[in-house]
């Protein structure tokens, strides 16, 4: 038996040998393939038991256990519509989830004023969701295939946050009549609490908690602080990373970094207004930016509070060193290895997970290498 043991034992340590090593300016890694097969795969929760849930676009919900992906979707979900870019996306668990199992999703969901963001909320009991109700719906909805948003954060003071895109629809932006081009804050039922900012104005939407943002599709509570941080595509180059604060103007259309798609030519009035907020940092050319966390595992050390950010366009992984508010430094890690990284978490067994964004999507963990 001993003997089989250290067979077993030089096998892995050969296997292990193989992998490819990457360096990066703090720490070498390897890139662990964790599973495949999953079809445009949007967003990735850690349950308490070890079990991972991963959200496919197309409306699946599934399932990951001990490396291996549960061959039937989970039950029980409403109706998603695949639209363009939206269909099943944003995922979070309810903080008290231990206790009442309560998951959060967000979709695309078809109305009598086109397609819109909902979240929606239920049980989960094996492989099924049991008491699916929705608690927001995008009002008003939109024609066009873009822009949904669209990530779920709960903060540590129990509100849920939900991210929202322009819709393709510039004029959107500024309006407060309307969902769009927000970050939207809401009790843990979908009911706006009596603290957002624009809660009893005249003609605003009670839930909408910023406005002027793009197309945000990450977003992250910051470790120290518990602030929540999001980064959102700019059109041309301008994609951005803000600290969300309440009532805060963050001026697309009106100010931005990019321009227009194929012409070059300026958007709004330019980059500065007054009353308008500027980006914490920002990408120009653009590399189009998708899921975000911050690391505050111990597999990492020198890892510690850096924010990870995936790349589309640019099919990466930047890494950024922070002083309070301020990136110090950018790295830019992976380019061209993975694809399109489509969502970045930092997990409880201290790695940091990744998922790409193709039709054979993977999941896979940066270990450190030795």
């Amino acid at each position: 038996m001993k003997r089989l043991f250290s067979i077993i034992a030089l096998l892995l340590a050969a296997c292990a040998a193989q992998a490819q090593t990457y360096r990066s300016e703090e720490h070498t890694f390897i890139v662990k393939r964790v599973l495949g097969g999953l079809s445009h795969p949007w967003s990735l929760a850690f349950l308490p038991d070890g079990r991972m849930l991963i959200t496919e676009r197309e409306g699946r919900l599934r399932i990951a256990k001990d490396g291996r992906l549960e061959p039937q979707p989970v039950a029980g979900l409403p109706p998603v519509t695949l639209y363009g870019q939206g269909g099943l996306m944003g995922l979070a668990l309810h903080p008290n989830y231990a206790h009442n199992g309560l998951v959060y999703w967000s979709y695309a969901s078809r109305g009598a004023d086109g397609v819109g963001t909902e979240v929606a909320r239920g049980k989960l009991v094996g492989n099924r969701i049991e008491g699916a109700e929705v608690i927001f719906r995008q009002n008003p909805k939109g024609t066009t295939g873009r822009h949904f948003g669209s990530r779920l954060v709960f903060d540590r003071a129990g509100f849920l946050y939900l991210t929202l895109g322009d819709r393709g629809e510039q004029d959107r932006a500024q309006r407060p009549d309307d969902h769009a081009d927000s970050v939207i804050r809401l009790h843990d039922d979908g009911k706006a609490p009596k603290g957002n900012p624009f809660v009893g104005k005249p003609g605003w939407k009670p839930e909408k908690y910023t406005l002027g943002n793009r197309n945000l599709q990450g977003a992250a509570l910051h470790p120290a602080t518990g602030l929540l941080w999001t980064h959102e595509h700019g059109p041309q180059g301008g994609d951005e990373v803000n600290v969300i604060r309440a009532g805060v103007n963050y001026g697309w259309p009106v100010i931005t970094y990019g321009v227009n798609y194929g012409l070059g030519t300026k958007i709004g009035e330019g980059t500065h207004k007054e009353g308008m907020a500027q980006p914490l940092h920002r990408w120009v050319p653009s590399i189009a930016p998708s899921g975000m966390a911050f690391y505050v595992g111990d597999r990492f050390p020198r890892w510690q509070g850096d924010l990870f950010v995936g790349a589309l366009k640019d099919q990466m992984l930047v890494r950024l060193k922070l002083k309070g508010e301020t990136v110090v430094r950018e790295e830019r890690m992976l380019k061209g290895v993975l694809g399109r990284i489509r969502d970045v978490r930092a997990a409880p067994d201290g790695y940091l997970y990744l998922l790409t964004d193709e039709s054979d999507g993977v999941l896979v963990r940066l270990e450190p290498a030795g």
